[in-house]
C-alpha cells in the first residue's frame, strides 16, 4: 500500500512538473509575441486601457516562473522599452515640425528694383553635390520618425471609410504629415528661390544649380527630395519664365524629368528605385545603402495594394499573398530608414533649407510676373488682381 502511494505521489510530481514545463514553453512564446509587438507597434498601448491589459498578461506570465524571476526581468525590461519609446514618441508629436508659414507680405514680394543684398540659396552653398547631401541629412532625420503603425493608418483608414465609422485615431498620422510637409516646402522654397530673384542672369544661374542638386540626389537615391526639386521648378510660375528658360541648358533636366515621367504608373522611377534597392542591399558603405523613395508614391502604392486586393479569397481564406506584399514594402522602407547618413552635418546649410521664407501661391505669382511681364490678357488679368489683393492686404 505504501509502494502504491509512492507510486501515486512520484505520477503527480512528474504531470506537476510536466505542467509546469509546458507552461512555460507557452509563457515563452508569450513573451516573445509580446517583445516584437511593443517594439514594432509600440503605439497600439498608449491608452491606459491597453496599458492595463498588457500588464494584467504580464502578471499572469510570472506567476508561471516565479522561482529564479527570469520571466519577471524581461517583462520588466519589456515595459521599461515600450515606455521610453511612448515618451519619445509623445515629445516628438509636441514638438513636431510647425509648418511655415507662405510669405505673402507686399514689401518682400513686390520688387520695385533689384535687391542686391538679399540672401539666396548661392550665398550659402554654391555646390549642388553637398546640397543634395544636406537634403538627404534632413530626409533621413525625418523619415525615422516614421514607425510601421504610421503606414498601417493607411489601412486602418481605408477600412474605416469602407465601413463608414469615424474614428479617431486615422487623424494620428502626424509623422506622414510632417514629412509630407517637408516635400511640399522644399518644392515651394525652390520655386521661391528662383522668382524672388530679380536678375534673369542670376535667375538662370539658381535654375541650373537646382537642376544639379536634383540630378546629386539622384545618384545618392534620394528620390524624394529629388522629386521635390523637380516639382518645384515645374510649377506655374517657375514654369511660365520663358526667356529664363531660354537661358537654361536644359538637357540634364530632360534626362531628370524622364526619370520621374508619370506614364506607365512612373514606370522609369520604379526601374530606379529598383537598382537603388538592389545596390542598397549588396553594398558594404552607408553612401551606397541610402535609397529614400518619393514618399507619396510609396503610401499610394500601399493605399491601392490595401484597396484593390480584397482580403479573403473566393474560397473565404485570408489572402495571405496581398498581406505579404504590403508588409515586405513596409519592411523594405524599415530598413533604408535604419541607414546612417554619411555625410557631414552643415549646420548653416540645413538651417537656411529649414528657414528660409518661402513664398504663397499668389505670391510666387507676383514675383513671377514681376520679374518677367504677363504675355497675354489672361495673364495681365491674373497679375492685376493679384497685385491689388497683396497692396489692400491688412
Amino acid at each position: 500500500m505504501l509502494e502504491l502511494g509512492n507510486a501515486a505521489f512520484r505520477l503527480s510530481i512528474g504531470r506537476y512538473k510536466n505542467k509546469q514545463a509546458k507552461l512555460k514553453s507557452f509563457a515563452a512564446k508569450i513573451i516573445q509575441l509580446l517583445k516584437e509587438w511593443t517594439e514594432t507597434f509600440p503605439y497600439d498601448f498608449q491608452d491606459e486601457k491597453s496599458m492595463k491589459e498588457l500588464k494584467e498578461i504580464a502578471h499572469r506570465i510570472t506567476q508561471c516562473d516565479e522561482e529564479n524571476g527570469t520571466v519577471k526581468k524581461i517583462i520588466s525590461q519589456m515595459t521599461q522599452n515600450l515606455l521610453v519609446t511612448l515618451s519619445a514618441r509623445n515629445q516628438y508629436q509636441e514638438i513636431r515640425e510647425k509648418f511655415r508659414q507662405p510669405v505673402t507680405d507686399k514689401g518682400a514680394v513686390l520688387k520695385t528694383k533689384p535687391q542686391s543684398s538679399q540672401k539666396d540659396i548661392l550665398s550659402v552653398c554654391c555646390d549642388p553635390q553637398v546640397l543634395a547631401q544636406q537634403l538627404t541629412h534632413i530626409e533621413l532625420e525625418r523619415v525615422s520618425n516614421i514607425y510601421p503603425e504610421d503606414l498601417m493608418q493607411i489601412v486602418s483608414h481605408v477600412d474605416s471609410l469602407d465601413n463608414h465609422k469615424c474614428r479617431g485615431d486615422v487623424t494620428k498620422t502626424y509623422n506622414l504629415e510632417a514629412y509630407d510637409n517637408w516635400f511640399n516646402c522644399l518644392s515651394m522654397l525652390v520655386a521661391t528661390e528662383i522668382c524672388k530673384v530679380v536678375k534673369k542672369k542670376q535667375r538662370t544661374r539658381i535654375v541650373e544649380f537646382f537642376i544639379d542638386v536634383a540630378r546629386e540626389c539622384f545618384n545618392i537615391g534620394n528620390f524624394n527630395s529629388m522629386m521635390a526639386v523637380i516639382s518645384g521648378m515645374n510649377l506655374s510660375p517657375v514654369a511660365r519664365l520663358k526667356k529664363t528658360w531660354s537661358k537654361v541648358k536644359t538637357a540634364k533636366f530632360d534626362v531628370l524629368e524622364h526619370h520621374m515621367d508619370p506614364s506607365s504608373n512612373f514606370c522609369n522611377y520604379r526601374t530606379a528605385l529598383q537598382g537603388a534597392a538592389q545596390r542598397s542591399q549588396t553594398a558594404h558603405s552607408s553612401r551606397e545603402k541610402i535609397v529614400l523613395p518619393v514618399f507619396n508614391l510609396f503610401i499610394k502604392d500601399i493605399y491601392f495594394l490595401h484597396k484593390i486586393h480584397n482580403n479573403h479569397l473566393a474560397n473565404g481564406h485570408i489572402n495571405f499573398k496581398k498581406f505579404w506584399e504590403i508588409s515586405r514594402q513596409i519592411h523594405d522602407f524599415m530598413t533604408w530608414k535604419q541607414v546612417e547618413c554619411p555625410f557631414e552635418k552643415d549646420k548653416k546649410i540645413q538651417s537656411y533649407l529649414l528657414t528660409a521664407p518661402i513664398y504663397s501661391e499668389e505670391a510666387l505669382f507676383i514675383a513671377s510676373f514681376e520679374s518677367e511681364g504677363p504675355e497675354n490678357h489672361m495673364e495681365k488679368d491674373s497679375w492685376k488682381t493679384l497685385r491689388t489683393t497683396l497692396l489692400n492686404r491688412a
